[in-house]
């Protein structure tokens, strides 16, 4: 073997190893080198002088001492919230956020943007002002973007990049990865929305540490994230959790999707709206009659109930039982032991999760119910916009673009 052949060995090793703590301390924060030793399976005078580097390229500070039982505190080691910066683009069907990250899941800056996700090319040409804006706040503060995140609906390959529901988002003379990467200069990572709540949920959120979840996702459709044995269930092109076009009535509605009876049509927020306004057409009795039609969105259903509105609890528990119904497959095929609910609808609190909880107590059999337990996210929104972020740095480290 050539000299140059064992540098170059030990050059990847040791990028290897830089890598693993930075990735430690990103999922666990503070370490001490002896944590960081151990996890990486490493001697602590090599962490010490990976440390040391990484400090020096301004990558990770000590940020003060750990616990001990005798004798002197170890120095805790962390990220350090530089100049470099992660973007994350979040689209859906009723607007879209610009946010920007620091390494310690910080969040610098913040546009949220009235614009509507659309199969078209005038949807790309309307974002590129947000993106400008938001670059060039960028620039002023004198970041470096280090990666882009996009969290969309649809039928996201992410390892390709292609929406397959989004078609036109992905033309080849300027696709929406190619307008995020001019935008910024950074590698582009696009995930499908359901699979960035629930690795926000895993990474941060009520999942973590738990090996068995359900993310199911309520908005102006319905997806499904799966934890199955520690991992995140992606299926052969990452379109694995697709609950929401699993057929509940034979004859029911026609869905977007060109099906008929999905369970987006009738448990997806869009649905709930488009109920409560036939109920008013049908002359129901409802507090929400007295609303401009055009202004009921589903904060106003969801305050309503609340308040005691006959008509918004009727359709809310609707909406839950029907949920649960869909909910009772995957829970016997999964047998999870934790079922997070998120999205627009999971406002509502115990007015979904009650009818959720009663619809899968009487489709699943027992022993599948008897130790799941069913709770709201705790992150809200936040648990798309931190799993995307995490996404991008997961990638970034696997693809060995940092350090």
């Amino acid at each position: 073997m050539e000299a140059n052949d064992t540098v170059s060995i030990v050059d990847k090793k040791k990028s290897r190893l830089k890598r693993g703590i930075l990735k430690e301390m990103y999922r666990l924060g503070s370490r001490t080198l002896a944590q960081l030793a151990k996890a990486l399976h490493a001697s602590v005078p090599s962490v010490t002088m990976l440390i040391d580097e990484l400090a020096a390229e301004h990558w990770v500070q000590e940020i003060g001492t750990g616990a001990a039982q005798y004798g002197r505190k170890p120095a805790l080691f962390g990220l350090r919230p530089g100049n470099q910066a992660v973007v994350v683009v979040d689209i859906s069907v009723h607007d879209v956020k610009l946010v920007i990250f620091d390494l310690t899941n910080r969040v610098l800056d913040r546009l949220d943007v009235n614009l509507r996700l659309e199969d078209s090319v005038a949807f790309l040409e309307a974002l590129k002002e947000p993106l400008e804006e938001i670059a060039q706040r960028i620039q002023e503060y004198q970041l470096t973007v280090i990666g882009v995140g996009c969290a969309l609906p649809g039928l996201v390959d992410p390892r390709t990049g292609i929406n397959y529901t989004y078609k036109k988002l992905n033309r080849p003379e300027q696709s929406l990865q190619q307008l995020l990467a001019y935008c910024f200069d950074a590698p582009v990572y696009l995930i499908n929305d359901t699979k960035a709540t629930i690795l926000g949920e895993h990474r941060f959120g009520l999942a973590k540490g738990k090996n068995h979840v359900l993310s199911i996702n309520i908005d102006w459709g319905v997806g499904l994230g799966v934890i199955n044995n520690g991992e995140i269930l992606q299926g052969l092109a990452g379109f694995a959790g697709e609950l929401g076009h699993i057929q509940l009535q034979a004859d029911g509605e026609l869905c977007t999707c060109g099906k008929v009876g999905c369970l987006d049509t009738l448990t997806s927020a869009s649905s709930l709206i488009r109920r409560v306004k036939a109920g008013l057409r049908e002359g129901r009795v409802s507090k929400l009659a007295e609303e401009n039609f055009e202004d009921i969105d589903v904060q106003l259903v969801i305050d309503k109930a609340r308040a005691g509105d006959e008509l918004a609890i009727d359709l809310l528990n609707e909406v839950g039982s029907e949920l649960g119904k869909g909910l009772s497959i995957a829970v016997h095929l999964f047998n999870p032991e934790l079922i997070i609910v998120n999205g627009v609808v999971a406002k509502a609190e115990r007015l979904i999760t009650r009818p959720i909880e009663q619809a899968i107590d009487k489709y699943c059999l027992a022993d599948f119910r008897n130790k799941l337990v069913i709770n709201v996210s705790r992150l809200g929104e936040m648990a798309k916009l931190y799993g995307t972020q995490a996404y991008v740095v997961q990638c970034l480290l696997e693809h060995e673009e940092i350090p």
